[in-house]
């Protein structure tokens, strides 16, 4: 009489645990994290810029085409809600009482509480320009992936 054995040996059970290693290693690159965090942060940028374009145009709507006077013809980076604006570009306009907007997006590197990955402290990480053509610019130079997002209206 022969005696069964029942389980696996050592040498299946580490070729099965080599094996998952491997697909694992290939989804993890093709999946490729650090692409798809920097795509969803481009996403939130391009949001952003658009978001402050509408609530600059919908400020000119109600105020006879009048865009806010702190908008300037030289490209400087836009001030956070409550940050101190020295040299920035302040839109608090746009953000009393909630009209126009709740708050200024701030550039998802940016830290919120103090503007540490930002270009200046209490920037929000967009730039806005008044072009020659009473055109408005904005723009997230610190946009991923060799990618520029700007919105000119």
């Amino acid at each position: 009489m022969q005696k069964k054995h029942l389980g696996f040996t050592l040498i299946e059970v580490l070729l099965v645990v080599a094996l998952i290693a491997i697909l694992a290693g290939i989804v993890i690159v093709a999946i490729n994290p650090g692409k798809q965090i920097s795509d969803t942060n481009n996403t939130q940028r391009s949001a952003d810029v658009a978001t402050i374009l509408n609530g600059v145009y919908q400020y000119a709507i109600d105020n006879k085409g009048s865009l806010p006077s702190s908008i300037s013809a030289t490209e400087t980076e836009i001030c956070r809600s409550g940050g101190a604006c020295t040299g920035l570009i302040d839109l608090g306009v746009l953000v009393v009482n909630e009209t126009y907007l709740v708050e200024i997006p701030i550039d998802p590197l940016c830290d919120t509480t103090a503007g540490a990955n930002c270009s200046v402290d209490d920037g929000a990480g967009y730039t806005i320009v008044k072009t020659s053509n009473n055109r408005v610019k904005i723009s997230a130079p610190d946009a991923e992936n060799g990618i520029t997002i700007s919105v000119t209206r």
